[in-house]
């Protein structure tokens, strides 16, 4: 999905580089339309590797988050510690069959989100949390 918006975005900007520039200046100008190529192919592979970084783990306690390629950066949500789980699905993601898990707590700055997930998994996962979160947070 997000390689597609990618594809769109660079594509039609691509189009003005090249187009503009060639047709009101020089057809030299044009030139000036590799540029968005070039961060067209490096956005692909980044994509990528953005992708294949999120990691979520049902632990015994808490869930766990774990995003990020140079900068890891990793969530822990105490079940007892959360207040809604909700899953989102746009209309982009439900044309390609994917829905976000959205975790929030009273701390604004712990609230987690699970992306690109199968809408039955995320659903799973929000029955999941809420049972446990609920189990967890009787004790309070």
């Amino acid at each position: 999905m997000r390689r597609l918006l990618l594809v769109v975005w660079l594509g039609l900007l691509t189009l003005a580089a090249g187009l503009l520039p060639g047709v009101f200046a020089s057809p030299a100008w044009a030139a000036f339309a590799l540029l968005p190529l070039a961060a067209l192919a490096w956005g692909w592979v980044l994509l990528e590797r953005n992708w294949r970084s999120w990691r979520y783990a049902e632990r015994a306690d808490d869930l766990l988050i774990s995003r990020g390629v140079l900068w890891r950066e990793e969530t822990v949500v105490p079940y007892g510690r959360m207040q809604l789980v909700e899953v989102t699905s746009g209309p982009v993601e439900r044309h390609f069959g994917l829905a976000s898990v959205q975790l929030h707590t009273a701390a604004a700055a712990t609230d987690a989100t699970i992306p690109g997930l199968d809408p039955a998994e995320a659903e799973r996962l929000r029955d999941r949390l809420t049972e446990l979160g609920e189990a967890r947070s009787a004790g309070l």
